[in-house]
């Protein structure tokens, strides 16, 4: 069998959050080139509308679906808006997130509990909504991070909200197993956006990214394999599974 038969998404739905900006929209755009029909959802409505452009430009099939993850209510309509459009979600990419900092004793309690909301509750709604309505082959990708699953100082909202996503992650595949949905979680560790940009390009950034094996920061299309293999059949036989992309750094962490 060739590599094109196994990672092959042709045909699948895939609705992608947090896809105005960094891993998000490098996730939809990989998937879309494959010939996945994509759902792009995020705050960011002009970003959206242009990522869809560009997306239906290369021959590909996008629908924007303006959301705050963080709007609970909607996340029903979210999804009757992508079977609307393209038909029922088959990939599921809970992908959209904050990145918080602070020490525990300067933490406030509403940036504790807004790293909890975004990062670990959305996705827990948004995957709930998404088990009530997935049948056998469709696929449930939470994004993670490395700092999760290892401890850094003065990130402890962050780290424990995903944290939760990998466990979580790992339940949900349990349940949600004899109907034939997989959950994988994707564990990035530190990846160059638009956000952080300025800082990696930095003296600042040094120490850090020293630390790293590898001897680099990621790229967003270091992940390409990544999102292909957990949405295709290639990981057919894989569940429950968390799948790290660090350049080495959780050897170190």
């Amino acid at each position: 069998m060739t590599a094109a038969a196994v990672f092959d998404v042709a045909g699948a739905v895939a609705l992608v959050t947090g896809a105005s900006s960094g891993l998000g929209e490098r996730f939809a755009r990989v998937l879309a080139a494959n010939g996945a029909r994509v759902a792009l959802a995020g705050r960011r409505r002009e970003a959206l509308d242009r990522l869809a452009g560009e997306i239906a430009a290369s021959g590909g099939t996008a629908t924007v679906v303006p959301f705050d993850i963080r709007d609970r209510d909607r996340i029903p309509g979210v999804f009757d808006a992508v079977e609307a459009a393209l038909g029922p979600v088959t990939v599921l990419v809970n992908n959209a997130g904050i990145a918080g900092g602070g020490t525990i004793a300067d933490l406030t309690y509403e940036a504790w509990r807004e790293s909890l909301d975004v990062d670990l509750d959305a996705l827990f709604l948004m995957s709930k909504e998404g088990a009530r309505r997935m049948t056998a082959g469709a696929r449930i990708i939470n994004v993670a991070s490395i700092l999760g699953l290892r401890p850094r100082a003065a990130h402890g909202a962050y780290s424990a909200a995903k944290a939760g996503v990998v466990q979580l992650s790992r339940i949900m595949a349990l349940e949600l197993a004899p109907a034939g949905v997989r959950v994988n979680t994707l564990a990035p560790g530190y990846v160059v956006t638009g956000m952080n940009r300025a800082f990696f390009a930095s003296e600042a950034s040094r120490p850090l990214v020293a630390e790293i094996p590898l001897g680099r920061v990621g790229q967003v299309d270091d992940f390409d394999g990544a999102i292909l293999f957990l949405a295709s059949a290639a990981s057919r036989f894989m569940t429950g599974a968390t799948l790290v992309i660090d350049g080495g750094h959780t050897m170190v962490l």
